[in-house]
Parts: C-alpha cells; sequence; structure tokens
C-alpha cells in the first residue's frame, strides 16, 4: 500500500493485495472498480458462468483469453500479451482511469486475476491489488453476492505500457548466457521436472532456471505468507541475486504473476515476467531444453 493525492485528499492505495474486509468498506465507492477473473483452462467459459452465478457486487468480468490475451498463433505461447490499445478500450468502457482503485480476484488462489493485476501495472496504472483469498473468503467473512451485471460508466484510460518489465524469448536467451539472472518457474515440479506435462507440447524447464511453484506463497488458509515470510522465502531463493535480476516463468505467462506479487509484496521490487513462458519456449525447437530436477 501507498499513499496517493486525489482532489486535495491523501487516500490510501492498494498496489499489492487487499483483504475482504478492507474490500468491503469501499464496495460502494465510485472510485473503486473490482473485476472477477475468474477462468478455468479445461473449460473457458467456466469462470463467466460462475461470475453469474454471483459474483462481489458491481465486479465486471474479465476474460482470460478474450480480453486479457492476444490471438494464439504458431510462433506464442498460449496467453499472449494483449493489444496495448484493444486492452486501453475495454478498461476504458469498463470504467477504469488514473483515478480509480482497481481490485482483481478469482478463485484459484489469485493464479488467474494475478495476469490482469500485472497489465495494468504495465499500462502504468498502479493501484491494484489483488482480492487475498479470492471470491472463497469474501463469501466467508462478507457474504454478500451479487447477480446483477453492473452498467459501467465510460472513461478514458491512457495506456502509458512499460516494457522494462518483461522480457521476450531473446531476453531469456541472454539471461542463460550472462548467468547473472535468476529465472523462477512457477509451474508444478513435476511439469518443470518433464515428468509429467498435460499442457504443453514439450516436457521439461529452461536450462539453469529454478523451480518455485506459485502455490508456495500461500498460508495454509490460502491467502498470502505474512509479508515477513514471504520476504525471507525470496531472499532465500534468490541467494544474493538482485530482485532486478529475477525474471518469472510458467506455462503460460499467467501464473507467474502471483509470484511477481509475492515479491513486490515482500518490498523486493524490480522483478521481470517472461510472458511467453514456457508454451512460448517451446516454439522453437533450436532452443534448449532440459529435464529432471
Amino acid at each position: 500500500m501507498s499513499l496517493r493525492t486525489t482532489s486535495n485528499e491523501f487516500l490510501m492505495k492498494f498496489t499489492t493485495l487487499i483483504s475482504a474486509e478492507q474490500l468491503a468498506q469501499h464496495l460502494n465507492d465510485p472510485e473503486w472498480i473490482v473485476f472477477d477473473c475468474r477462468f478455468t483452462l479445461s473449460d473457458d467459459m467456466a469462470g463467466y458462468r460462475a461470475y453469474l452465478k454471483g459474483h462481489i457486487p458491481g465486479a465486471r468480468y474479465a476474460h482470460l483469453n478474450n480480453d486479457l490475451s492476444a490471438e494464439v498463433t504458431a510462433n506464442t505461447g498460449r496467453h499472449p500479451l494483449p493489444d496495448v490499445s484493444l486492452l486501453a478500450k475495454k478498461l476504458g468502457e469498463w470504467g477504469v482511469d488514473r483515478n480509480k482503485q482497481v481490485v482483481v480476484y478469482d478463485d484459484s488462489f489469485g493464479s488467474m486475476a494475478c495476469r490482469m493485476w500485472w497489465l495494468l501495472r504495465w499500462l502504468g496504472h498502479d493501484a491494484v491489488a489483488l482480492l487475498d483469498g479470492g471470491i472463497q473468503r469474501w463469501s466467508k467473512q462478507i457474504q454478500n453476492l451479487a447477480t446483477e451485471i453492473p452498467n459501467a460508466a465510460p472513461t478514458t484510460f491512457t495506456a502509458q505500457p512499460d516494457d522494462r518489465m518483461w522480457v521476450d524469448a531473446a531476453g531469456i536467451e541472454q539471461a542463460i548466457l550472462n548467468q547473472k539472472n535468476l529465472i523462477i518457474d512457477a509451474r508444478s515440479e513435476e511439469r518443470f521436472s518433464g515428468e509429467r506435462e498435460a499442457l504443453d507440447k514439450v516436457a521439461g524447464h529452461i536450462p539453469g532456471s529454478i523451480n518455485y511453484p506459485f502455490e508456495d506463497n500461500l498460508d495454509m488458509d490460502s491467502t498470502y505468507l505474512p509479508v515477513e515470510e514471504l520476504r525471507e522465502a525470496y531472499l532465500e531463493l534468490l541467494d544474493g541475486t538482485a530482485p532486478e535480476n529475477v525474471i518469472h516463468m510458467c506455462g503460460s505467462g499467467v501464473t507467474a504473476c502471483h509470484s511477481l506479487i509475492a515479491m513486490e509484496h515482500a518490498g523486493l521490487q524490480g522483478a521481470r515476467l517472461y510472458p511467453g513462458s514456457w508454451s512460448d519456449w517451446i516454439t522453437d525447437p533450436g532452443r534448449p531444453v532440459e529435464t529432471g530436477e
């Protein structure tokens, strides 16, 4: 969290995580906009159906494939970065502008909603936070769901993308050569090792990368670990590597954002994302692949 000045008043700005109780205090605030980002890889309309059955009051729905990604081609990963102008247009239609606090949530520990968190940060909008514990924690603690689809008041969202926040496959190749970068893969251990791969055509991982499943960011109650524990865990993982030399990846550049939130929340700023991630890396058979731990 940090402070911002809007209309000469000091307001709290949430930039990493927000609790259900904190969101509930602002549920009727016109300067706050909530997004439901529920999504299932095996059924790409399941999240929207769940949204229609019940969502946090006022929440808009953002679809991972249709809204938060570009079309897949033979030379991209499974969730390419969306076109900046198209996403900016949608954000404006949803009512997002520079004065809005955005909150995103899902029903999968933040593993899908974190994508929208990162995209907004990439486009220069840092007043965006992930609802810690997702809709499950909201339903348990606040018990307030709606079925009405909100009427958004359109505005203009001005995108200012910061392309220093991400790297492409060439950047990964350079990182392998210079050996000063640490590549952290957020996939499961069995996918990283190549023991099992259900989503991509090639199993394994990028040489030199290390495995830290995004679930390791979570406590027993499915919320993020306390900030002190997150910081201790990542400092041990980095082992002297500067945060700005860390590159996060996963299968398609989505769940890796979960670990970017963790580092930001722990005060370790500057890590970057490989948006294409493993599904992009393997589009070129000439790129090296490793298996095993």
